[in-house]
């Protein structure tokens, strides 16, 4: 069993920052790729960065220059770092990780609200 969840996620000025973190749990052998996504009210969930386990990252062309994915492979942890946030930016933001437990399953976190007020 495999537990992944959010935190960082709230209200903030347009222009402002938060830090959201992704803390896995439970039978972990190892974890390969890790992924924020999010999804807006209305629209489809999509990406927004990945990193893989040896630190390579990739971003969604409306969030580079303003955020940035990293990760701390000894704590099993994941975070995003969102400067200049902006109205658009606002969405259930979700985690995703390819977990080793040691069959290869992938997971999402139950999601955290980001609010961005202009």
């Amino acid at each position: 069993q495999v537990q992944l969840v959010e935190s960082g996620g709230g209200l903030v000025q347009a222009g402002g920052s938060l830090r959201l973190s992704c803390a896995a749990s439970g039978s972990i052998f190892s974890i390969n790729s890790m992924a924020w996504y999010r999804q807006a009210p209305g629209k489809q969930r999509e990406l927004v960065a990945v990193i893989t386990s040896g630190g390579s990252t990739n971003y969604a062309d409306s969030v580079k220059g303003r955020f940035t994915i990293s990760r701390d492979n000894a704590k099993n942890t994941m975070y995003l770092q969102m400067n200049s946030l902006k109205p658009e930016d606002t969405a259930v933001y979700y985690c995703n990780a390819g977990v080793v437990t040691p069959y290869l399953g992938n997971y999402w976190g139950q999601g955290t609200q980001v609010t961005v007020s202009s």
